[in-house]
């Protein structure tokens, strides 16, 4: 049996990279995280150039997950409950355009998934600033970011859980 053919993956940008992979790590269906860096203009982009906001790349995840135990739609509620999602110039004290909040759809049925969460958030009053973009090729960060709060036994600084949906 192929134990793969449920594996999916996904990549949301909302902030800082840590605390992004903070609350997906401990999601259910989840079955792994990566963080580093998308949609930029540089290959093989390190942490020091990113985070001048120089080379285009925003702090991503890559959220590899199961999809027999979860779904897409669970996912982009659990992005949406995170962060903030109406902040335009980044991610709480985190400010610039590293930081700022994308979901990087892979096919046209995420991206119809996202535009609908948008349009609902949208009809509860809530400006949305997230961004929708095709995802390109995604770059992992230095192995020191990996999993950074669970090594660090910390919580998130500018990530927290509010229930929405």
């Amino acid at each position: 049996m192929d134990n793969n053919k449920n594996s999916c993956k996904a990549y949301f940008a909302s902030g800082c990279f840590w605390g992004t992979e903070y609350w997906f790590m401990k999601a259910t269906g989840v079955k792994a995280t990566t963080v580093g860096f998308m949609g930029g203009n540089v290959d093989n982009p390190i942490y020091p150039q990113v985070k001048t906001g120089t080379t285009g790349h925003l702090e991503c995840v890559e959220v590899e997950y199961d999809a027999g135990k979860t779904n897409y739609k669970n996912l982009l509620t659990l992005f949406f409950e995170t962060h903030d999602f109406t902040q335009t110039d980044g991610q709480g004290p985190d400010v610039g355009s590293q930081y700022l909040s994308c979901i990087f759809y892979t096919n046209e049925s995420e991206k119809a998934e996202a535009e609908n969460y948008i349009q609902q958030l949208e009809s509860m009053g809530y400006r949305v600033a997230t961004q929708l973009r095709p995802a390109s090729t995604f770059w992992i960060a230095e192995n020191y970011h990996q999993q950074y709060y669970e090594h660090k036994g910390t919580k998130p600084y500018c990530h927290s859980y509010r229930k929405i949906f």
